[in-house]
Parts: C-alpha cells; structure tokens; sequence
C-alpha cells in the first residue's frame, strides 16, 4: 500500500450531502462561497469515473415531519449561533432534509450516473444503518475519499466511523464545506492523525499513480 497512491481497484469516492439543499439551495452568499469547493469535488469525480473508480452519494432522506430525526437538545445551531430558545431550537425546519424532494437531490455538477450507489441515511454517519460499509466491502474497497460537508458534522462523523471499520481515507482539503475556522481545525489538527489529507489535485495525481502502476 503506498502513501501516495490510490488504487482504483480498492479505492471509493464518497461524496457527503452535496444536495441542493446545502449548495443551490443556499443563499447567494453561500453558493458563491462553496463555488471552488463544488469545482474541487467535479474534478474529483471525473477523474474517478476516468479511472473506473465507483462513486458513492451519501444523502439526507427524513421525514416531511422530521419525526425520524435525531431530537436532540443542544446548545446552539450549526452556525454556533446559540439558540433563542433553547428547549425548541431541535425543531427548527433546516434541520432536516425530507426525501422525494428537489432539496435531496444531488447538485448536477457531480452529475451522477445509474452505476452510482445512493447512500441514503437518517443521521450524521453515512454508515449509519445503511448499505455503505457492505457495498464497499463487496467491491473489495479499502480505501474511501470523502468530499462534502460539512466537514464538523456528517464528514466528521463518518470519517471516524470508517476509521472504526477499518478503512483507509483521504479527505479532500479543497473539496469540504463547513465554517472556515472548523474546517482548518479537523484539517490540520485532527483528520491527520487518522487520514491522508490532500488537495483535489493531488488525489488527481494519487489516482493517476494507482492506475499507472495497475497497468
């Protein structure tokens, strides 16, 4: 296993949550900030198509009522803002995203193709009570590169679960969303005592060596 290869016969690109809801459904502001990180993860999955590597979409699917997410108390929202009223800031709306909605869906930048795998899941880990962990393992995969956001919560949380399993990851620096000073701390601080961190074009390059070398 090399450091800075990816083999594609092992290799997985999972792209978390990268659904209408949290890109084109977003406010302008957002959407001009997520731009280059929307371009990061397409260059990935074109590589990763190039190669034959198969891609997987991890995807919020609720309840139009919410009733099957996690209710939980906290002390503030995603933004860290801390909430009005506490004893009912779990029930605010964007806090679930319900299937068989346009929200659901995956931007079309990453375009996604019949042979894809849609993970649909009900919480933070995409590992979660899903078909993930037995979908890769059938192909052989020991290797997952995660894009997504955001990178606090649902990357995050799955990219510890799949540590838990076992697996190799590499998280694509350039191509995970979430508040900035966040996404440098799990970056810099804590992904790589478990992970490879790079950016989109370096996992270009780590896929062009794995192929290389199964020629």
């Amino acid at each position: 296993m090399a450091h800075n290869t990816l083999d594609p016969q092992k290799t997985a690109v999972l792209f978390f949550d990268m659904l209408n809801a949290y890109f084109r459904g977003s406010s302008e502001e957002n959407q001009l900030k997520i731009e280059p990180i929307v371009a990061a993860a397409a260059t990935v999955r074109d590589e990763a198509a190039k190669r034959g590597i198969p891609c997987f979409f991890a995807k919020a699917d609720h309840r139009p009522d919410g009733l099957d997410s996690a209710h939980l108390l906290s002390d503030t929202d995603y933004s860290l803002t801390p909430w009005e009223d506490p004893n009912q800031g779990f029930t605010t709306a964007y806090r679930t995203v319900p299937g068989s909605d346009w929200r659901t869906e995956v931007i079309e930048e990453l375009h996604p193709e019949p042979g894809d795998y849609m993970i649909t899941k009900h919480r933070w880990n995409a590992f979660h009570q899903t078909h993930l962990d037995l979908s890769l393992r059938s192909r052989g995969i020991d290797t997952i590169v995660i894009c997504g956001g955001a990178t606090h919560i649902g990357v995050a949380s799955t990219a510890y679960a799949a540590r838990d399993l076992d697996f190799n990851l590499v998280i694509v620096r350039d191509a995970c969303s979430g508040l900035e000073d966040n996404v440098e701390q799990f970056m810099n601080r804590i992904f790589p005592i478990f992970a490879r961190i790079r950016a989109a074009d370096e996992v270009i390059a780590m896929m062009e060596r794995g192929a290389a070398d199964a020629d």
